[in-house]
């Protein structure tokens, strides 16, 4: 799966992709800050200097498998040479290398592993290249911050099959409407609310107008962690006859203990 966003590097657009777990950039895109009209000229004149060829062998060395090196080296030793030419397109093919890869068609370019595309952005423009350098790190912490909100979302719904199933086959008689199975439902998971945050999911909704969604897509990794295990633990409870009242003042204390335990692990901490 290829993943795809653009950058904004001072007044300039900067495409970028990940393919098959490598980031790339591309650097035709940044070739134009030297060359707006025939940016793939900059690549070319980049790629025909010998310390531009030294660097893409070892990069490739050092992370492809499939690399050819024996290809390589007469490239090597005609780079610098006035009659030398390189194109990216030259380059992959005559090496396999992956370091660098073209797209054709509208909206093509040539794409350059992140640390290459740096390379190649301090070849135009030092300065350029801090601002680069810093956009796509902050495009790295966007997308690391909706991870954590993705993997908050999925660790929400761990145990709700389970605790789900314990409410049908224990709390839901068959003669029950749909109308009233999902009250059940929705009264249960306010156990768990009133347990960990204390209200139920309406008296949240009252209390925060403005904000979309959930008391549950506000809640942090550490409480997400709990209620999956309060989840569990509620469908032992309901397997088990326990009434309402008594699991609810269960899963509190319960709570209270975990959120206690799970504050004081430094590494939990740092996933909030």
């Amino acid at each position: 799966m290829v993943k795809k966003a653009v950058i904004q590097v001072r007044d300039t657009m900067i495409r970028t992709l990940q393919e098959n777990g490598i980031d790339y950039i591309c650097i035709t895109d940044i070739a134009r800050q030297k060359n707006p009209v025939e940016p793939k000229d900059v690549v070319k004149n980049w790629m025909r200097v010998k310390n531009t060829l030294e660097y893409l062998g070892l990069w490739e060395k050092l992370n492809n498998l499939n690399f050819k090196g024996v290809e390589f080296d007469p490239l090597l030793n005609e780079a610098g040479n006035n009659a030398f030419t390189m194109s990216p397109s030259r380059w992959v093919e005559t090496t396999g290398a992956i370091g660098i890869i073209t797209k054709n068609g509208a909206g093509g370019g040539t794409y350059a592993q992140r640390d290459i595309a740096f390379k190649f952005a301090s070849w135009v423009s030092v300065e350029f290249e801090l601002y680069l350098i810093k956009e796509f790190q902050r495009l790295k912490e966007q997308e690391q911050a909706q991870l954590g909100w993705s993997a908050k979302r999925e660790l929400s719904k761990i145990n709700y099959h389970i605790h789900t199933d314990a409410i049908k086959q224990n709390l839901i008689p068959e003669e029950l409407s749909p109308t009233r199975v999902s009250q059940v439902y929705a009264n249960e998971a306010d156990v768990l609310n009133v347990a960990m945050f204390g209200m139920t999911a309406f008296e949240w909704r009252e209390a925060h107008p403005d904000l979309k969604g959930n008391i549950r897509d506000y809640a942090t990794i550490n409480e997400l962690i709990c209620l999956s295990n309060m989840e569990n633990l509620n469908a032992v409870f309901i397997q088990e006859g326990m009434d309402q009242q008594e699991r609810l003042l269960k899963l509190n204390r319960i709570a209270i203990q975990q959120m206690r335990v799970l504050a004081d692990m430094d590494g939990w901490k740092l996933m909030k």
